[in-house]
């Protein structure tokens, strides 16, 4: 029996992420000595030979590779017992520290990474918020506050990457498409892990000297600064870009190829939607920054003149690859969110989406729009002055499809029965904060205005209504939404609520200070600020204190939740699309038989179910009322007067 037990826990400990980190550090230790014997003063080298070492040996570390090796080497395809035993089948909680290729898990091992992401990013925004509280640099010195900026914005823009495309892409879509799981298992899982070896790089730097080019990295600022810790900014870029580009190959063929029967172009799910035309907008933006960083990594190793002028380079060169994914990504990350918002809305208002071909084109048309607009965060640069006309037209116009979306959001609470739940108080913050950031990002895409404010804090505060105030939201909304299908457990509404209230507070008080601080004309990152602009920044800094408290407050709800919160039920919401149709937890499988879809998730006046397989659900739930536990009677349980996120 001992025997037994010892062998099962070498199988769980090996692969696993211990052994992963394990050989992944010893590999990087070996590289640094080795490369230190032929280059002793190139110390970029030698970083740079330690991260390929530990990527390459952390991988080999969880059996990424085992499956390919069994191919190679043994003449032979995994068993149907080993395809199981990889996907995690009877391992319990051990399998999400596994290379597990079952796309729950890996779900559930992108959404918890990027709460933890979030919690970090956090932590640097209040020390930035500490900082500029008071004139003159009192607790950071410039370059470690140009550090934290820095690591604050890449940390949080990859977060919001993935917060939706990785958790809510992996785990609801497919089954929402009526699919068993991904496409491709393997690569599935190879997304997360690569995002989980870059996190290690990334915060690296903190002890190679920082990166002081703030979250853009330009060349050749990227180029000539001295210390390594420029090398785990670029490094992680590569790794996080390499991630994103394998899961949106991933998440297109998925959606291409494993819908139902009966799952067409025009039923299929708007959040479906939203994360597709996301990925393949990521594909056509982030390989531009990947090569951007690749060519940054040459110049500083082997010497090469990409970026440098006096040896022929060009630093425009640089910010156009940049931008080209800097301008898109917005959108990247807009997409899915706004997605989210719609079918949240459309749930809990028990209304069709209102004008749902509408949506989808608008959709389209942003995606397509995105593409030509990064040009406008060169106006002042010098670079194509000539085009800075057709930029400005191209960022104006792509107002136009992003409004019609939310319009339609506005058209779908128009007289619909409104049950008033956490995921929708997040939905009606999204439309507040989006209406401020998009009217105040009208002055940064006309050229005139947009050469006063160019890099002041009013396009700080701009983007972050954009990004935060707005996406971010998005994402709350769906994480309240989906919690208790993914974890079958209903997070504790009263928390949810004082989570959503600090958030909007703390965050309009932050946010709107900044605006007036950049309009008197606050340059941004400086760890210095000067008096004319001290009031400002300490009410945003005050402000910043119910941000921070509604963190904690999320925490301990996730935290409790877990521990002690009531088990949910199958179908949660009363809700008509695919993942509310099977058990809670989901089998490993998702369906026992594969559903065949009959008309669009959101006719709620209709009483027929989605999918003839699957059990109907009950077609329309009043305001305050919640669905009882049976869902498999045709439709004609009746319902009670309980809701769980009035208890």
């Amino acid at each position: 029996m001992t025997e037994v037990k010892r062998v099962n826990l070498l199988q769980r400990l090996f692969p696993s992420v211990l052994s992963g980190i394990l050989l992944g550090v010893l590999a990087a230790v070996s590289a640094v000595l080795l490369v230190a014997i032929w280059y002793p003063e190139n110390y970029d080298a030698q970083v740079v030979a330690a991260y390929s070492a530990w990527t390459l040996f952390f991988f080999i570390g969880i059996g990424a590779f085992n499956g390919v090796a069994r191919w190679g080497f043994a003449r032979r395809d995994a068993t149907p017992a080993e395809e199981l035993y990889l996907a995690g089948k009877d391992q319990g909680f051990w399998r999400y520290f596994r290379y597990t290729t079952d796309h729950k898990v890996v779900g559930m091992q992108y959404l918890f990474t990027v709460l933890v992401m979030f919690l970090l990013g956090s932590m640097g925004a209040f020390l930035i918020r500490l900082e500029q509280s008071r004139p003159g640099a009192v607790f950071l010195t410039p370059s470690t506050y140009n550090t934290i900026v820095g690591m604050h914005g890449i940390l949080m823009i990859a977060a919001t990457v993935v917060m939706i495309s990785g958790p809510f892409g992996n785990f609801v879509l497919p089954i929402m498409i009526g699919a068993r799981d991904m496409a491709f298992p393997r690569l599935n899982a190879l997304s997360y892990w690569l995002l989980f070896a870059a996190i290690p790089v990334f915060f690296s730097t903190m002890f190679l000297g920082g990166f002081p080019t703030g979250w853009t990295g330009y060349a050749p600022l990227s180029v000539q600064e001295l210390t390594p810790g420029m090398d785990a900014y670029c490094f992680t870029i590569i790794l996080f870009a390499i991630s994103t580009t394998v899961a949106a190959l991933n998440i297109v063929t998925t959606v291409l190829v494993l819908r139902a029967r009966g799952m067409t172009w025009g039923r299929l799910p708007i959040f479906v939607w939203g994360v597709l035309l996301s990925v393949v907008l990521g594909l056509t933006a982030f390989p531009s920054f990947l090569m951007s960083q690749v060519m940054v990594v040459m110049d500083r190793v082997f010497q090469t003149s990409f970026f440098v002028a006096s040896f022929g380079g060009s630093n425009w060169l640089y910010e156009h690859m940049f931008w080209f994914m800097g301008h898109p990504e917005v959108y990247v990350i807009a997409l899915p969110a706004m997605a989210v918002a719609a079918e949240v809305t459309s749930v809990f208002t028990r209304k069709p989406v209102f004008g749902y071909r509408m949506m989808i084109g608008s959709l389209a048309g942003i995606s397509v729009l995105s593409v030509l607009v990064w040009g406008h965060h060169l106006y002042t640069s010098g670079s194509a002055g000539a085009l800075n006309s057709p930029y400005m037209l191209d960022t104006e116009l792509i107002s136009v499809p992003t409004g019609v979306f939310f319009l339609g959001i506005i058209g779908t609470l128009w007289r619909g029965k409104i049950w008033m739940t956490v995921p929708l108080l997040f939905v009606a913050g999204m439309l507040v904060n989006f209406v401020i950031g998009g009217v105040t990002g009208i002055y940064l895409a006309d050229l005139p205005t947009d050469e006063i404010l160019h890099g002041g804090m009013f396009v700080t505060a701009h983007f972050h209504f954009t990004l935060v105030g707005s996406m971010v939201f998005g994402f709350f909304a769906g994480l309240y939404y989906w919690f208790p299908k993914m974890l079958g457990r209903r997070l504790n509404p009263v928390l949810g609520r004082l989570h959503f209230w600090l958030f909007e507070i703390g965050f309009l008080g932050t946010f709107l200070s900044l605006f007036y601080a950049g309009l008197q004309g606050e340059p941004r990152w400086s760890a210095n600020v000067a008096q004319p602009y001290a009031m400002a920044n300490l009410v945003a800094s005050l402000f910043a204190i119910l941000i921070a408290a509604s963190v904690f407050v999320l925490v301990c709800n996730v935290v409790m939740t877990l521990l002690i919160g009531e088990r949910a039920q199958a179908n949660e919401w009363g809700a008509r699309t695919l993942e509310w149709t099977v058990p809670t937890p989901v089998p490993l499988e998702n369906f026992e038989y594969l559903p065949e879809v009959k008309d669009l998730p959101y006719d709620y006046a209709s009483p027929a179910p989605v999918a003839v397989e699957m059990p109907s659900v009950l077609p329309s739930t009043p305001r305050d009322y919640h669905l009882p536990a049976s869902l498999t009677d045709g439709g004609r349980t009746e319902v009670t007067q309980e809701s769980p996120l009035e208890n």
